[in-house]
């Protein structure tokens, strides 16, 4: 098998990546008819690797790729990588949501585990506030599908993203300063630099300052909605005392100022004497509730990295993370608080890892520990405004993690290499919740200290533990120096907890929380490259078998009312392909395509139903019934497709590189039930960027339009029908057709 040597061969490649213009979403080419898909160096399985050597379906994209496309976060993601949602959670700026084959997260409550994993330079990010990474300062993005539990620090079902920094320069000082301007008076400056103050030592820094008027505007306040106002830097210092010895400290913060984003009404509703009907502009909105949202988050982490010998490296990475939210969101849409939530959110997490990495010529892996001490807590008021009450809700979640993992790969003969990876996990966790009722407009937490306290729902802490040993097994076989096949077997597991809004005097059993949920996957895939490189495919087929899915129903009670609750109610089967590659057309250009298809079907999705009772009391009974017929995976296209071309010139003492793009997404259901005010359609989004780079390479100039035919498509929504809410049918959106130029200069 092709395996990496001595780390000056490491170096060159990493820097091979760093610098090439094409380093593209999956296969890309290189210089003399060399692949880049053997060339380019991935750490997906936490170890360097050529990227055809890996086991795992991968889609790379390097910082000049994301630089070409004008790629802003990392949402860009889910046009470029097949089977992949990656998007701005309902009600939020910069909160993620994330699926991978059909797997994932909707709800980014406080408490509940993410299903796609997210690390940022190997440091796990356990929650999705603040989580849409503006890009900046990157060496490369990694998105891996399937579960991903041997390798990474906390278990991942349905995949994981890898947000990988720009390593420091050693050897030389550089600055980059860029300045964009574009639609909505869109004002951005991103600098960042390195300084080497001894040959072992150096420091580098990146600020990012974000400005954007809205894309709509709140009709009540006069406010901006969908703005942007942003401010993020790093700061990092390497130091290299011995050849064996490398010892990197970083830290980052981002503050989010943007305004709330109240959504856009779907469905008229009369209040006060007037009418609300349906506005034109669909980033438009009629939100009283006001516009205060501010969002921080904020990391340390410590990376040291010690060689034994030259085939044992042990690395230790020691990470601290925060973050708080004050925002709200105005459900209904209109001046009044018909259904208004103001909300508080906090987190800390502290993490441990320990990677033991090792190369014996035909035995390679890591081994390794990983420790998480986390806790999330938060604070909603639900203001119904028409009947004068308020419940409020308040709860925190403790988790304790502890975690064994191994992955070994053994080269069986020179083409052929087995990989057997486990991984034990036990999580502690500990819930506690408060629910209480309130007569008047927000309770005492949200500064209505005159609100009449009523019946409390719930009041409970409760400690559950999840312990499970996970496997994963593939077996690589390299047909030829042009092709490598491989077959895998993976589990994710995801723990349980306990579910934030649980309504005790509803559901009585919420107080016991719910189970984990397990993802089976089997996957048959390829990476390739032919006609002396010009031609890389990577492909796979994969099915997977996804259990006790944790499932937030809208449940109807004994007690008249509607409850939510949060289950182990479903299971699925979901089937798929991938295709992703590019092709060099002549030696100026080149294309790029990615095409996925995913076929998913509920198995079992139990519900409850009240029907009458042939024998009272009582006159109606709840009966338990499977809606799996009914059911559909949801924020999961049946079919994703991505198409771009560049074209190279050169042009006035430098290279004008031309890249046009379409990025296409089926069907998509918003929840597992049709709700067809707000599931969104098939659409594309058509894309077309200019730059230009001196042959010199210290100045680049760019011209960047996104969704160049001004789509409206629905990324996320609420669905809160009927007078005491409102009629609340609201509606998310991406953003509308924009320009931005950019100049960059580089020294």
């Amino acid at each position: 098998m092709k395996r990496f040597g001595d780390t000056a061969r490491v170096a060159l490649l990493l820097a091979s990546v760093a610098a090439s213009p094409f380093a593209l979403s999956t296969p890309a080419f290189a210089q003399d008819g060399v692949s880049e898909e053997e060339e380019l160096v991935v750490t997906a399985r936490r170890r360097d690797e050529t990227l055809q050597d890996v086991p795992i379906a991968i889609t790379v994209q390097s910082a000049e790729q994301l630089d070409q496309r004008g790629a802003s976060d990392i949402t860009v993601l889910q046009q470029t990588s097949p089977n992949s949602t990656v998007q701005v959670a309902r009600g939020s700026n910069s909160t993620l949501i994330a699926f991978i084959r059909g797997v994932g997260q909707q709800d980014p409550l406080w408490g509940f585990e993410p299903g796609v994993g997210l690390y940022v330079d190997d440091v796990y990010v356990a929650r999705p506030q603040a989580a849409v990474l503006d890009i900046f300062d990157i060496q490369r993005i990694e998105v891996l599908r399937g579960p991903q539990g041997t390798l990474y620090g906390r278990n991942s079902v349905g995949g994981a993203v890898r947000y990988v920094t720009s390593p420091l320069d050693t050897e030389e000082a550089h600055l980059r300063a860029r300045f964009n301007y574009g639609s909505y008076n869109q004002m951005e400056a991103i600098i960042s630099g390195s300084v080497p103050l001894t040959e072992n030592f150096v420091v580098g820094g990146a600020l990012a300052l974000y400005a954007r008027d809205g894309y709509g505007e709140n009709l009540v306040t006069g406010a901006e909605h969908y703005n942007k106002d942003v401010d993020a830097f790093r700061l990092s210092a390497e130091w290299n005392p011995t050849d064996a010895l490398s010892i990197r400290l970083s830290a980052d913060r981002v503050v989010d100022d943007s305004n709330p984003r109240h959504g856009h009404r779907l469905a008229s509703y009369p209040a006060g004497g007037t009418s609300y009907d349906v506005l034109p502009n669909v980033y438009d909105t009629r939100a009283g509730a006001g516009d205060d949202n501010h969002v921080t988050t904020a990391g340390q982490a410590l990376r040291i990295d010690y060689e034994l010998t030259p085939n044992l490296m042990l690395r230790s990475i020691t990470a601290t993370r925060r973050g708080k939210t004050e925002g709200i969101i105005d459900f209904d849409n209109t001046e009044f608080p018909t259904l208004d939530i103001p909300a508080y959110y906090r987190d800390e997490q502290f993490t441990q890892e320990f990677q033991l990495v090792f190369d014996y010529d035909r035995i390679q892996g890591v081994a390794g520990l990983f420790y998480l001490d986390a806790t999330a807590e938060g604070a909603f008021d639900t203001v119904l405004g028409g009947l004068a009450t308020t419940i409020f809700t308040q709860g925190s979640v403790d988790t304790e993690s502890l975690a064994a993992f191994a992955d070994v790969s053994f080269d069986i003969t020179d083409s052929l290499a087995l990989s057997v990876g486990a991984r034990w996990t036990r999580d502690e966790k500990t819930g506690q919740v408060y629910r209480q009722n309130f007569t008047g407009i927000r309770s005492p937490f949200f500064g209505n200290g005159a609100a009449v306290p009523g019946l409390v729902r719930t009041n409970y802490t409760n400690d559950a533990s999840f312990e499970e040993v996970t496997p994963r097994v593939s077996l690589t076989w390299e047909a030829s120096d042009a092709l490598t096949l491989y077959g895998s077997y993976s589990q994710g597991f995801k723990s349980g907890g306990f579910d934030m809004r649980g309504d005790a005097v509803f559901t009585p059993d919420t107080v016991n929380g719910y189970a984990p949920e397990f993802v089976d996957t089997y996957e048959i895939g390829f990476h390739s490259s032919f006609m002396q490189g010009r031609l890389n495919l990577s492909g796979a087929v994969f099915s997977s078998e996804y259990t006790d899915m944790q499932i937030t129903r809208q449940e109807p009670t004994t007690l008249g009312g509607i409850a939510s609750f949060v289950d182990n109610a479903a299971s699925a089967d979901i089937n798929g392909a991938e295709i992703e590659g590019s092709y060099r057309i002549t030696d100026s250009f080149r294309t790029n395509f990615s095409v996925g298809y995913i076929d998913g079907q509920f198995n079992e999705y139990m519900s409850n139903t009240v029907v009458a009772n042939p024998a009272p009391p009582p006159a109606t009974i709840v009966v338990p019934i499977d809606l799996s017929g009914s059911a559909a995976l949801q924020n999961t296209p049946d079919l994703t497709a991505s198409l771009s071309f560049t074209y190279e010139a050169p042009l006035a003492n430098g290279t004008l590189a031309i890249t046009p793009s379409a990025a296409y997404r089926g069907d998509s259901q918003m929840f597992e039930f049709a709700t067809p005010a707000l599931d969104q359609g098939a659409y594309t989004l058509y894309n077309a960027s200019i730059t230009w780079t001196s042959d010199s390479d210290h100045v680049r100039l760019g011209l960047h339009a996104l969704n160049l035919s001004d789509e409206e498509y629905r990324v996320g929504g609420y669905n809160f029908p009927g007078a005491t809410f409102g009629n609340s049918i609201i509606g998310y959106y991406g953003p509308p057709q924009t320009i931005t130029g950019s100049i960059e200069f580089r020294f």
